[in-house]
């Protein structure tokens, strides 16, 4: 029986139900009663019984109705079903260094803790950066860019990451370049000999966002332009090494990191727009084959990645008794996958345990132990399967310790821009005003809930873990990272829209994001992507995309009850049409507006006469991307998108009726 997201309906008989089955089931199971039991009305006293045993059948059904959620919980638990646990919100994080700081560069260490205040008003949220960073001193402030005939300075534009600008203008020839000037408040101080890791932030070159192929990752790919990166050394450009470039030549937000140890060395100079002497780098297009021209929010050095984490050390346990199935259990949680080393002093010294998914393959001499993520709880095996810890006499209360996890996780985690600014610990030499977060953090996601776990389940036995049918693929999608949901497309590919491909299955990702039309960041697309990648067919060509939005907006004149308040009134029907048509909450059933579905003028009507105060309706329009549509007809979207609304204009007034 499939796990509905409801209180489960055993048997949907009813007492009058039960009744009418029993009266017509008189003579087929006592055959030697039909020719004298012929009176079947309420008064006979066989009918009695039948309504006395009905009346119990139908109070029988309705306790087996009330199964509680531990019975559920339970049973997904046989199934080999468990709440998924909080994953943590993940960003990119810039630690500027300070003008008077004496070396010209200060390493952050891993796992630096940045905290951000709490949305809901809780203790702040703790992120830690995931690697070390070597900062520079020297700041980048001059961006230009260079089409082949001319200098434009988007210096103003990559500091207020507002708007996307073109690093090598809007035809992308070859020979244009992308100047970098860094500033150095001592000109006596020369540009160090050290790696430089520049952070960027690309825009989508696609309408729905960028489409990553899945299959295959360690084949190489290749981006729509070759770039030669040098450096100004006061006479002439030479050329620099390039270590990594995840941006595929700037079609995708990622880091590029090049070799600047130099010789001859780097010098001061004055190029283009920027009357300031300047350390310039720049990249040059030695091959161009665009589709489009590549657009930027930002560039930044001294740029890491992190997550919302904490990590706690030598935290103790207890001391094993030596009995089977021991359970500890960790002082924080929910804790992060990988994130946990154990050891155990059985008297030898303390020795790392290894965590595993259950101990069904475990020999008794394996030193596992399983996991509880959501809980912190730990369990050892009992001998048999898994070797059980033994007890020590010389360490009774005290050979089983975490040497270090990581903590935290949530939606909550998903913070706004600048929103992580407070270093705990200070470090020497950064700027504590300047610490921030360029983009808002994203991929944060909230444990399960048991009725998210049932409306799962299902489809978990069903697809076993395989992608087969497009189903498969929009549930182990919403499994893979912060999907709230996923269309799968058949037949469709990113790059020929229109024409079905054989053997192509395109999987649209809606991230859980409390913004009108939320977009999948580069990290989720590439997470959903690799997951589904171990899952699908070796034959199918996999592709996981962004949705495509269309904006729609209400205009009208209604008239309001002259009892109702107008404010009130206004504010509600703002409220119904903007949850109506959200991608995430909107559509009839309120689970998402349907993808490519179609806007029903009539349905429309009726929302806005939900809102209480509302008389009569003398106007409504509907405007699709500011398009205003016919009166009375129904609106057909783009196949396969999903609608947004970030206001509407409807107008109000009394009724001169009262």
């Amino acid at each position: 029986m499939p796990l509905a997201d409801h209180v489960p309906s055993i048997d949907d008989r009813r007492y009058d139900d039960i009744v009418a089955e029993l009266r017509t089931r008189i003579s087929r199971y006592t055959p030697e009663w039909a020719p004298i039991w012929t009176d079947v009305n309420d008064n006979d006293p066989g009918i009695t019984l039948a309504q006395l045993f009905a009346w119990l059948s139908d109070m029988l059904l309705f306790r087996m109705a009330k199964v509680p959620d531990l019975n559920y919980l339970k049973f997904l638990q046989l199934l080999g079903i468990e709440l998924r646990p909080a994953e943590p919100a993940l960003v990119e994080i810039t630690f500027p260094v300070k003008e008077d700081h004496t070396a010209p560069y200060v390493i952050v260490p891993l796992r630096t803790q940045i905290s951000a205040e709490s949305p809901d008003g809780g203790p702040p949220l703790i992120f830690e950066t995931d690697r070390a960073l070597v900062a520079l001193k020297a700041s980048l402030d001059a961006v230009q860019a260079f089409d082949g005939y001319g200098f434009n300075n988007l210096s103003e534009a990559n500091l207020k990451a507002l708007e996307p600008y073109e690093p090598f203008g809007s035809m992308v020839r070859e020979g244009a370049a992308l100047l970098l000037g860094f500033h150095l408040p001592n000109k006596a101080e020369e540009f160090p000999d050290l790696d430089l890791d520049l952070a960027l932030w690309s825009t989508p070159q696609q309408g729905q966002g960028e489409a990553l192929q899945c299959g295959f990752p360690d084949t190489p790919a290749f981006g729509s332009a070759r770039i030669r990166w040098e450096y100004w050394n006061g006479t002439e450009w030479l050329s620099l090494k390039l270590l990594n470039d995840e941006t595929r030549a700037f079609t995708r937000s990622g880091h590029i990191r090049l070799k600047t140890r130099a010789k001859p060395p780097m010098k001061r100079a004055v190029i283009g727009e920027v009357k300031e002497e300047r350390y310039w780098i720049r990249g040059v297009i030695e091959r161009s084959q665009y589709e489009r021209a590549p657009k930027l929010l930002a560039i930044r050095t001294n740029t890491v990645s992190a997550r919302q984490a904490e990590t706690i050390v030598d935290e103790v346990l207890g001391g094993s008794n030596g009995r089977r199935d021991q359970v500890f259990r960790l002082a924080s949680a929910p804790v992060l996958l990988d994130g946990l080393r154990l050891e155990v002093d059985e008297g030898d010294g303390y020795q790392p345990w290894t965590r595993v998914d259950d101990f069904f393959a475990s020999s008794p001499d394996d030193p596992h132990f399983a996991l509880n993520r959501t809980t912190g709880e730990i369990r050892f095996g009992d001998g048999l399967n898994a070797h059980l810890p033994v007890a020590n006499p010389n360490n009774p209360d005290a050979n089983i310790v975490a040497r270090s996890y990581r903590i935290g996780g949530g939606k909550r985690g998903n913070v706004p821009v600048q929103a992580i600014k407070t270093l705990v610990t200070p470090i020497e030499g950064v700027d504590e005003n300047g610490v921030g977060n360029l983009q808002a953090a994203h991929s944060g996601r909230d444990e399960e809930t048991l009725a998210e776990a049932k409306k799962r389940a299902p489809r978990a036995i069903k697809s076993r873990c395989r992608a087969v049918t497009a189903e498969d693929y929009e549930h182990l999608a919403m499994q893979a990272g912060n999907v709230k949901r996923a269309k799968a497309l058949p037949l469709f590919h990113p790059d020929f829209p229109g024409v079905k491909v054989p053997g192509v299955v395109t999987v649209i990702v809606v991230p859980d994001a409390d913004v009108p039309n939320p977009i999948p960041s580069d990290g989720t697309l590439r997470t959903v992507c690799a997951y589904l990648d171990q899952r699908r067919q070796l034959t199918t060509e996999l592709y996981v995309i962004g949705p495509t939005y269309q904006r729609v907006e209400i205009q009208g004149e209604l008239i309001v009850k002259g009892t109702a308040d107008l404010a009130e009134v206004d504010a509600q029907i703002e409220k119904t049409l903007l949850d109506y048509f959200h991608p995430l909450r909107g559509g009839e059933d309120g689970l998402g507006w349907p993808f490519g579905g179609t806007i029903y003028y009539s349905r429309v009507y009726q929302r806005v006469f939900t809102v209480s105060g509302v008389q009569s309706i003398e106007r409504l329009v509907i405007l699709l991307d500011g398009e205003e549509t016919p009166v009375c007809s129904d609106v057909a979207i783009q196949e396969s998108a999903l609608l947004y609304s970030t206001q509407h204009n409807v107008q109000l007034r009394y009724s001169f009726d009262g």
